[in-house]
């Protein structure tokens, strides 16, 4: 969407200027969710938005906006006037771009993603994206928690494992292995588990996210198997149960991507993996709204992830001597 203009500092007098204007407001005020929350984005106060919604309604002759005690909402008029608005925004910002002296993609562009995710994959990526896209700027979220895009302001989100239903679009990166991985420090201490039903006597790193599953996929004699593995320890960052089991704190089911160097280096080691079900986990860069009305800054950044992100060495164990 092009960048929003107050209205206070628009032209009055101009009022092509001023329906672009307020139609860019009322599509800001529906993805943040409020007045406030829109005023604070265009640094005005919430009155003046107030009085924008105020003039557009009054101009249609319709409500657009109900307000309730937790959350602003749209009418039904709204609805129609928020969708086709964003089309037509979005096809004003594709006409601008194609007929500018720069065709380059230009603005802001968030991003979304673990901490292990953005480290290892988006991070090593970005100085090349910015050389291919001066005219990008980027907004790097990393956490371990899954946001909404819409209330968070995302545009792209890099998610691992299998996604939900939802209204959002996938776009597929590539996938990593799961791999139960413990120091050598560890095992020289707590001995190498040969089997899941040993699992039972090892300190065992888990994930407290409102999405993790409670236990590990086994195949065990041809059969496919669930072993509940009572955490002994939880968290919620990728990071840190890669640190957890570096330092010797106990086993750990890690996406090879995430611990590739460490086994290559013999930081970590692999085990019971005779058991292992050899399920390949997606990462999928996602987002919100129809392909063919993307803005130019975030097809870009689509593209070049789908075109740099190179996983195909985490979908098997390296070779050791």
């Amino acid at each position: 969407m092009p960048a929003l203009v107050p209205l206070a500092a628009a032209d009055t007098g101009n009022a092509d200027a001023n329906r672009f204007a307020e139609l860019e407001m009322l599509i800001l005020v529906a993805e943040r969710g409020s007045l406030s929350a829109a005023a604070r984005h265009l640094g005005i106060s919430p009155s003046a938005v107030s009085k924008s919604m105020s003039r557009l309604e009054a101009r249609l002759g319709v409500q657009l906006l109900q307000r309730s005690t937790r959350r602003l909402h749209l009418t039904p008029e709204g609805c129609q006037l928020f969708e086709r608005g964003k089309r037509v925004l979005a096809d004003l910002e594709e006409l601008e771009a194609c007929v500018a002296v720069r065709s380059e993609p230009r603005g802001l562009v968030r991003i979304n993603t673990s901490s292990s995710t953005g480290k290892m994959l988006l991070v090593p990526l970005v100085p090349q994206l910015l050389l291919r896209h001066p005219g990008l700027s980027l907004e790097l979220s990393f956490t371990d928690q899954i946001v909404d895009l819409v209330e968070a302001g995302t545009d792209i989100a890099v998610r691992w494992g299998q996604l939900p239903p939802s209204d959002m679009v996938a776009r597929l990166l590539g996938h990593t292995r799961q791999v139960i991985l413990a120091s050598p420090q560890y095992l020289a201490r707590m001995g190498r588990p040969l089997h899941p039903d040993e699992l039972g006597h090892h300190v065992r790193l888990g994930w407290s996210y409102q999405r993790a599953i409670p236990h590990w996929p086994f195949l065990v004699d041809g059969q496919r198997v669930a072993v509940d593995i009572g955490e002994v320890v939880r968290v919620n960052d990728g990071d840190v149960m890669r640190e957890l089991a570096l330092h010797g704190t106990g086993l750990a089911r890690l996406s090879l991507y995430h611990a590739w160097a460490d086994v290559l280096a013999g930081r970590l080691v692999p085990v019971l993996e005779e058991f292992n079900t050899g399920d390949l986990e997606p990462i999928h860069a996602v987002y919100l709204g129809k392909p063919d009305r993307l803005p130019p800054r975030t097809r870009a950044v689509l593209d070049f992830l789908q075109a740099h992100v190179d996983l195909r060495h985490a979908e098997q164990l390296p070779a050791l001597p």
